[in-house]
């Protein structure tokens, strides 16, 4: 195959550990004897839910004794005042002594002062009373009673609980400061295209090599450095409404979104491992076999991206490597795509019927493979992530390529129905973008792919609106007529 420069998707990987977006805990707000705990340990309890129940009789004491406080200073401040209605005529009439005046204005406000003290007293016993059912501020799962029933629990005892959050989960992992630095580096550079932070897609492996269903997206990531790891926090969010996310879980984390610019990659099996290092077999321009050393990077898809030791037009080989030896002269061949799967039902095609991939008798597709065929790969919603399924179906799309020089690629994108204009044309990029660099890791040539912006974004059903679809047009074909496929 012949090396060739283009963007390819980088996925990094790390060490993630879940955690509940909300742990709350479940303490006792007085102190008393803890009668019995309601709920199950370990089911999924919601908010409002009772957890707990203190001995309620002290409290319904102590609200009696308020509120016959209460009443008792509201019958003296009637009394004072009832006096003071008395003394203020007397008094103007000097009947009676100014000191006689402010002595039963000064006993009014004293009582008008305790009643509102008894108010607040029996507002306290009621809160009190109150606290004695525990309940859960929040939906979630609960933990085990750190408490029996019978227990005595003051403030230094008072945690009962916790009731942890599932909905929607968090996943924190860690960026080292080397590996943060060299990605500012690589994008200063131009050698990496991050994203904005909220459309980098998160892809979670769990500890049995399962994926999780769902995509996440990064929210946080912490502007301080933890002085004790070295590294930096950051976190994903992910819905769970499944419940089948647990906190404290460890699993494998894959960041996707990123390319890396103008980079080389080739088959893994291309590359092989020397007393000096990776290495791969060239060939010369006379034709003779030559090991190159060269340095990898990560993987895409199938392919290692190499870093260092090939240059654009490069000729390597990938197959056939048992009889190599430096020097040896070779006679190559281009590389042809693996066969794979016809594509699926849900591929459309063009010209009201399936896409002609029959093979000519020179073993190249014929015409009629590449005359307007058209595929429409489906994502899941909110991802911009190829799927195996769709990687099948994109498969005879580059074959077809690959068969007639002269065509070319025009690529639609289309986003999900739901969520705001901005959001949808940025996903829709996104996906168009993918497919853009799954042909191009295929062999396909940058100038052959037209990469179009969305005309209609939420156009047609549900599916229909988070496609990208790809046509075959014949060179030379008017831009109009191409607008029609």
């Amino acid at each position: 195959m012949a090396v060739s420069l283009r963007d390819v998707p980088v996925i990094f990987e790390y060490v993630g550990q879940t955690e509940s977006s909300q742990q709350v805990e479940i303490r006792a707000r007085v102190n008393g004897f803890l009668e019995e705990r309601v709920y199950k340990e370990g089911s999924m309890v919601h908010a409002g839910d009772v957890m707990f129940r203190m001995d309620r009789k002290p409290f319904e004491a102590a609200l009696d004794a308020a509120q016959a406080e209460f009443n008792q200073q509201r019958a003296r401040l009637d009394t004072a005042q009832a006096n003071l209605n008395r003394v203020r005529p007397l008094a103007a009439k000097n009947a009676l002594s100014q000191k006689d005046l402010d002595d039963a204005t000064g006993q009014q406000q004293a009582a008008a002062a305790a009643v509102e003290q008894a108010r607040a007293d029996v507002t306290s016993a009621q809160l009190n009373l109150g606290y004695t059912t525990i309940t859960s501020p929040v939906t979630g799962l609960s933990s085990f009673a750190k408490k029996q029933d019978g227990s005595y629990i003051d403030s230094a005892n008072s945690l009962l609980t916790y009731v942890a959050k599932l909905d929607p989960m968090w996943v924190n992992f860690a960026l080292s400061e080397n590996e943060l630095l060299r990605l500012r580096e690589q994008t200063t550079s131009g050698a990496l295209k991050l994203p904005a932070l909220g459309m980098l897609e998160v892809e979670i492996v769990l500890a049995d090599g399962s994926v999780f269903p769902l995509r996440g997206r990064i929210t946080f990531s912490d502007a301080s450095l933890n002085t004790e790891t070295g590294t930096y926090l950051v976190r994903a969010v992910f819905d769970n409404q499944e419940g089948l996310l647990r906190p404290g879980q460890f699993v494998r984390v894959k960041v996707s979104g990123a390319e890396r610019a103008k980079a080389i990659s080739v088959p893994q099996e291309a590359v092989q491992q020397g007393e000096q290092g990776s290495f791969v077999w060239t060939v010369t321009a006379e034709g003779k076999a030559q090991p190159r050393l060269v340095e990898t990077g990560e993987w895409n898809g199938t392919d290692w991206v190499v870093n260092s030791g090939l240059h654009a037009g490069d000729q390597v080989i990938v197959d056939n490597f048992i009889r190599l030896a430096p020097g040896a002269p070779v006679k190559a061949h281009p590389a042809k795509l693996p066969a794979v799967a016809a594509p699926k039902a849900v591929a459309k095609q063009g010209n009201g019927g399936a896409a002609n991939t029959t093979p000519s008798p020179g073993g190249a597709p014929s015409a009629q493979a590449h005359a307007g065929a058209k595929a429409a790969l489906l994502f899941e919603v909110g991802s911009a992530q190829i799927s195996e399924d769709a990687a099948s179906q994109l498969a005879p799309i580059a074959a077809q390529l690959h068969g007639a020089a002269s065509a070319r690629a025009v690529i639609s994108g289309y986003a999900d129905a739901s969520g705001s204009h901005e959001a949808n044309l940025k996903l829709a990029a996104a996906r168009a973008k993918a497919v853009r660099s799954a042909l191009l890791v295929a062999g396909v040539a940058e100038d052959r792919i037209e990469l179009r912006p969305p005309a209609d974004i939420t156009a047609g059903t549900k599916d229909e609106a988070r496609r990208v679809e790809v046509t075959v047009v014949p060179a030379g074909k008017p831009a109009a007529a191409r607008e029609a496929q």
